[in-house]
């Protein structure tokens, strides 16, 4: 598991490679990832936004940024977590993936949450000895 706090806001990340929806012979391998966002602060915020960074293992990027996480915009009070699973596809057998989430707090002040860089790792991919 990887996680990282900012400003009160823990998200910890646990990525899982699935064998069942890839095929490492058409060179289409998939991970789901679940999250965890738990609001360790005093104030009460939302997720508004989400910020994600992927790259292959041939140093390929894609970025995704959209509202909220799988079709929400949590708010969440202090002691209060909120969790989900998604999911992506890379064409290479393993990847990294590092974000963000922005934040708003009941003002109205907007401030961006880390999210921490994780390895999507597959049995598929070349062990190198160093």
């Amino acid at each position: 598991m990887y996680s990282e706090t900012t400003r009160g806001i823990s998200v910890t990340v646990k990525p899982f490679y699935l064998e069942d929806q890839s095929s490492p012979a058409d060179g289409h391998y998939v991970w789901a990832y679940h999250v965890r966002i738990e609001n360790r602060g005093r104030e009460t915020v939302q997720l508004r936004r989400r910020y994600w960074k992927i790259t292959d293992s041939q140093g390929q990027i894609q970025e995704v940024r959209g509202p909220g996480v799988v079709g929400e915009q949590p708010v969440l009070e202090p002691g209060e977590s909120f969790e989900y699973t998604s999911g992506t596809p890379l064409p290479t057998p393993s990847g990294i993936m590092v974000g963000s989430y922005e934040m708003e707090t009941p003002t109205g002040e907007c401030f961006s949450v880390r999210i921490p860089a994780f390895s999507l790792d597959s049995p598929h991919q070349p062990v190198r000895l160093n």
